[in-house]
């Protein structure tokens, strides 16, 4: 696979963690996120406090640097490339769902905003999660570019487990976002296509149908309102 940055200058730039160090952050932080999915309340905000503890305590301690980050806005304009490729996508599932009558938009801006503003916090996350934490600590291992990509893909999809739709629809997206990562370093325009393809799967596809997205035991616990009415 093709990319702008190899991995050894990632290696070169950041603070060269060993690989032992990399596995345990890498395992230990996913396991945690997996524990903050599968568990529930009251539990699962205790478990979700430590989660972003150790993440942020691994982040530091392993800090690569803005360069590898993606944090710095040197290739915002190359890799701009993916939003308009997202709106794009965005505008024709828009119309495909309006044909359908799928398509389900908050009446006034107002409502889109205080319904999609902390999915849009989210996004940014899921972004530093995929290409920072994880994929960072999967090249640190001695994965190749490629293997990389992958795994990092499988473990994103795998978090969203049992939705079928947005396990399948999260590894598609894990592999094009981590290898234009690779090739671009800009996180930002990756946040922001994140954003337009996850409001997009949120507005074209029904809320019982996805579980208004939810994952692990939230989607396995979900009812849909109205439920007796939906059946008939």
């Amino acid at each position: 696979m093709a990319t702008g940055i190899s991995t050894a200058s990632i290696a070169v730039q950041s603070s060269q963690p060993t690989a032992r160090r990399s596995l345990f952050e890498l395992l230990g932080g996913y396991m945690l996120i997996l524990a903050v999915i599968w568990t529930p309340r009251p539990w699962q905000a205790r478990i979700y406090l430590i989660a972003a503890l150790f993440i942020v305590w691994a982040t530091l301690r392993s800090w690569p640097g803005l360069d590898v980050m993606g944090w710095k806005r040197a290739n915002l304009l190359c890799s701009a490339g993916i939003i308009l490729a997202a709106a794009t996508v965005s505008a024709v599932a828009v119309a495909c769902a309006a044909r359908i009558g799928t398509l389900h938009t908050p009446p006034t801006a107002a409502l889109f905003v205080q319904r999609f503003v902390g999915y849009i916090i989210f996004a940014c996350i899921q972004q530093f999660l995929l290409q920072n934490f994880f994929l960072w600590r999967l090249l640190q291992i001695g994965l190749t570019q490629r293997n990389a990509v992958l795994t990092a893909a499988a473990i994103f999809a795998v978090a969203h487990l049992p939705s079928p739709i947005l396990t399948c629809l999260t590894f598609i997206w894990g592999v094009a976002a981590t290898a234009w990562f690779l090739r671009y370093r800009s996180l930002y325009s990756l946040a922001v296509a994140h954003m337009i393809l996850g409001i997009t799967v949120a507005i074209c596809i029904p809320g019982p149908t996805i579980r208004n997205m939810r994952v692990g035991l939230g989607y396995l616990t979900y009812r849909a309102p109205h439920s007796h009415h939906l059946s008939h």
